[in-house]
């Protein structure tokens, strides 16, 4: 299965809140899930998906190893605790969830585990996650060209990411964008709000569409039906050459997530 497009955002949802989001979204035509060891959520969602009717087969399942688990001995088995959690014997795409410099374990040994892990047929593929150029050469390095299904990185109208995603390009590697509304930042921007208007959208719609025109992967999360529908038709609304060309305008290096200890050197 190639990467989603489109598909729902679960960060810092819990319990029954990430349950209803999950169920929801299902019932709307959401069919890729995106989670992480580190949300605590799994469990619910593998709960909310038993109960949707929907099957297995037709869903893609991304989680992510967080940085306790990145020992070659300890990866796998926190990956076989991921799926017990979702109830399914395997996801469709696994991901580093931060490089962690400084980390204990080499970046390129977490990788290979990973690459044993998809060989052990608990994911379909795997990827990257908030790594920038440097590390992302030395993951190509361990697993080679083609390899890695995304790197979901920080990107928003605010924060463009122009040369990583350059890079990114160049080696065939799709993005996945995550916080592409900037927490919200992005919701009452003039330009974004004048270009809806022209459009009969809302901003968010806006937003993620002009990712998606980019060729990037979404993954928005909400806890509103309303919002759930109202995000899903971003991908019938199609920007114009100006329209795009304006929102490119808006870079402003706005990144909202840079946990210390864990971020890398941005690529800016």
């Amino acid at each position: 299965m190639s990467l989603p497009r489109f598909g729902l955002g679960t960060f810092r949802l819990t319990g029954q809140a990430v349950i209803d989001s999950v169920s929801m979204g299902l019932e709307l035509g959401y069919r890729a899930i995106d989670t992480a060891q580190i949300y605590g959520n799994e469990a619910e969602i593998g709960h909310a998906i038993a109960h949707s009717g929907v099957s297995r087969d037709s869903l893609y399942l991304t989680t992510k190893i967080w940085t306790d688990h990145y020992a070659p001995d300890q990866l796998a088995a926190s990956l076989e605790e991921s799926l017990a959690k979702l109830r399914t014997d395997r996801v469709d795409l696994t991901l580093i969830h931060w490089p962690a410099p400084g980390h204990a374990v080499p970046l390129e040994k977490t990788v290979e585990a990973l690459a044993d892990a998809k060989a052990r047929g608990l994911t379909r593929a795997i990827g990257i996650s908030n790594f920038n150029i440097e590390q992302t050469r030395r993951a190509i390095g361990v697993v080679g060209e083609g390899e890695l299904a995304t790197n979901q990185i920080e990107l928003s109208p605010y924060l463009q990411n122009h040369k990583l995603v350059a890079f990114l390009a160049s080696r065939g590697i799709p993005v996945t964008s995550y916080m592409t509304l900037g927490y919200g930042k992005v919701l009452s921007d003039p330009v974004l709000a004048r270009i809806a208007q022209k459009y009969e959208a809302t901003v968010a719609q806006v937003a993620l569409a002009w990712a998606m025109q980019l060729g990037y992967a979404v993954i928005p999360s909400s806890t509103r039906r309303e919002n759930l529908a109202s995000n899903l038709l971003a991908q019938d609304l199609e920007l114009s050459h100006e329209d795009m060309a304006a929102i490119g305008m808006l870079e402003r290096n706005g990144r909202e997530v840079n946990p210390e200890g864990l971020a890398p050197v941005w690529d800016d």
